[in-house]
C-alpha cells in the first residue's frame, strides 16, 4: 500500500483516524478508535459485447461529461452494491445504447489497473440483442459498429485486450477464455 495513492484517511464506521498496519500479510488501513479493518477491494465493472455476423462490435463514444471523453469503449459500467452483475450489466448496456440484450456466456474477466483511484475488475459478457432502438445515452454521446482490426482509440487499456482475444476467438485461435 506505500507505494500506491492512499485514498482514505477516516474509518467509515466512526469517523476515526485510519493507520496502516501489517495484518494477514499485508499492509491495511486499520481504525485508531474502533479497530475496523478496511479492506481496499476493487470495485466491479460489467460491459456487453455485441458482434455482427461480420465480427463488426458496438461501441461506444464517452461523452464530455464523463471520464476519458471523447474516447471509445465496449459500452460498460459499475455494479450497484445491491445489484445482480447480469442485472447491472442489461441496464448499464440499455442506459448507454438504448438496447435491450439477452446475456450469453462471461467472454472475460480482467483486473483493470488502468486509473490509480479505483482498481476494477470487468466481466464482459456476449449478447443479442432482444429490442429496443440503437441511441446513445447516459455518459456517452455516440454508438456505432466498429471494425475488431481498426477500432478507434479506446478509453480503456482492458478494452484493447478483449478485442485481441474476441480476434483471435474469430480466427479459432482461442477455444475458449
Amino acid at each position: 500500500m506505500n507505494d500506491r495513492i492512499r485514498r482514505f484517511s477516516f474509518c467509515p464506521k466512526c469517523g476515526g483516524v485510519l493507520e496502516l498496519r501489517h495484518i494477514k500479510g499485508r499492509e491495511r488501513l486499520v481504525c485508531r478508535e474502533c479497530r475496523y479493518i478496511f479492506f481496499e477491494n476493487p470495485v466491479v465493472g460489467v460491459a456487453v459485447i455485441l458482434q455482427t455476423s461480420d465480427q463488426r462490435i458496438l461501441l461506444a463514444r464517452r461523452a464530455k461529461h464523463s471520464t476519458y471523453p471523447g474516447l471509445w469503449c465496449i459500452p460498460c459500467g459499475y455494479v450497484e452494491y445491491d445489484e445482480d452483475v447480469r442485472e447491472a450489466a442489461r441496464r448499464e448496456f440499455r442506459e448507454e445504447t438504448g438496447l435491450e440484450v439477452e446475456l450469453g456466456p462471461v467472454f472475460t474477466v480482467l483486473s483493470n489497473f488502468h486509473n490509480p483511484e479505483t482498481h476494477t475488475v470487468g466481466i464482459w459478457f456476449q449478447a443479442d440483442i432482444v429490442g429496443g432502438c440503437l441511441q446513445a445515452g447516459d455518459d456517452v454521446d455516440a454508438v456505432g459498429w466498429h471494425d475488431l482490426d481498426n477500432p478507434p482509440p479506446l478509453a480503456f487499456p482492458s478494452d484493447y485486450t478483449v478485442l485481441e482475444l474476441l480476434k483471435k476467438c474469430c480466427r479459432g485461435t482461442v477455444s475458449g477464455v
